[in-house]
């Protein structure tokens, strides 16, 4: 296990080194006006992606009394959310055909190309003024690239991945990394406050990947030192789930 832990802690190392030796895109723009929220509760929202986390989501968004119109690769994905009432199409295009506001919570960033860009992607019939909430866990550069592909468009794309897991998606207390600027990320807090107990603007389109980039490289270094910990204590003789109890009571928490 210390060896996947550590395979997946250098990967991780790797990937931030080499985003931050490279060269950043700049993303310009235009400012998305914010509704009040009464308006929003009235606006449908489309949503692509409903495995683990994008299903919880969802469904915290119907909660609180919005439209929605879904989207998931796996049919069967959509079932729940059509027996509570929300409409279900075939391709990303039909959900952006039908709203001006989509959040997509994809696996990586091929999805997330192929469900923008793609054949009966988003973008073959967003609408001008659209606004589009990534919280896919991604390259800040692709976010950079859609970014730019939104803009061409007249929509407005910003990058917005998540953490805190499956029970924090469940229970609408997840922590958004939002990239944009600061009107425009209010008008994405409208819609995340509802998802999440903290959502923060990181910066521009971009920033919030590299904020979650840095998230998951703290969490393979810990991951890393229990591991190592727990290997040593066994090899000298110690009880595992004895030293997991002191670990717990002691600094070494």
């Amino acid at each position: 296990m210390a060896s996947n832990i550590s395979v997946f802690a250098s990967r991780t190392v790797a990937f931030s080194t080499r985003l931050l030796s490279g060269k950043s895109n700049n993303i310009a723009c235009r400012a998305f006006s914010v509704s009040t929220t009464n308006e929003s509760s009235r606006t449908p929202i489309g949503f692509i992606g409903l495995g683990n986390m994008g299903n919880h989501m969802a469904k915290n968004l119907h909660k609180q009394g919005y439209p929605l119109v879904v989207n998931d690769v796996y049919p069967e994905a959509s079932a729940e959310l059509q027996d509570l009432g929300a409409t279900v199409v075939d391709t990303p295009a039909e959900v952006a055909d039908k709203v001006d506001r989509i959040i997509t919570m994809l696996p990586s960033s091929p999805n997330v190309i192929e469900v923008y860009s793609g054949t009966g992607g988003i973008f073959e019939t967003v609408k001008t003024g659209c606004l589009l909430i990534d919280s896919s866990t991604i390259d800040p550069t692709v976010a950079q690239e859609v970014a730019g592909m939104a803009d061409k468009k007249g929509a407005l794309y910003m990058d917005a991945p998540v953490s805190g897991g499956v029970n924090a998606a469940r229970d609408g207390v997840l922590t958004f990394m939002v990239g944009a600027k600061t009107d425009e990320f209010e008008a994405a807090k409208e819609i995340l406050q509802y998802l999440g107990k903290n959502i923060v603007n990181t910066g521009p389109v971009g920033t919030g990947q590299a904020a979650k980039i840095c998230n998951n490289m703290m969490l393979a270094i810990s991951m890393i030192g229990v591991s190592e910990t727990m290997n040593l204590g066994m090899r000298l003789g110690l009880d595992p789930k004895m030293l997991a109890s002191i670990l717990n009571t002691s600094s070494g928490q």
